[in-house]
């Protein structure tokens, strides 16, 4: 049996064995009433996911990298337009003018 002050220190202990199982409880349901509060909040935001964001970086990534490839084809096409003699594009721009005006000259005759 227990004796006097054993006994007081023994309920002692014991009262607060279950006042920390007590608050160990009310922390696990303030987590927990939290954590949904918090889910609804995200849910309730338009956010995206993260792997939905890598996606569409890795797209966007891809697609900047075929449009440097594209504008350097289109510099060098450019380069090889530029290089070519004017004067044989304005011949033939010429050439095809002179058959233009020969029939119609000739329609003109007649």
């Amino acid at each position: 049996m227990n004796s006097g002050p054993n006994r007081i220190l023994d309920e002692l202990a014991k009262l607060m064995t279950d006042a920390a199982g007590a608050a160990q409880g009310v922390r696990r349901e303030a987590e927990t009433a939290i954590q949904a509060q918090l889910e609804r909040l995200i849910n309730s935001m338009d956010l995206v996911k993260r792997e939905e964001f890598e996606a569409v970086r890795e797209m966007a990534i891809k697609a900047r990298e075929e449009n440097d490839a594209l504008a350097a084809r289109l510099a060098v096409l450019e380069e090889k337009l530029a290089s070519k003699p004017v004067e044989k594009t304005a011949s033939k721009t010429q050439s095809a003018a002179k058959p233009a005006a020969t029939k119609r000259a000739a329609s003109k005759k007649t």
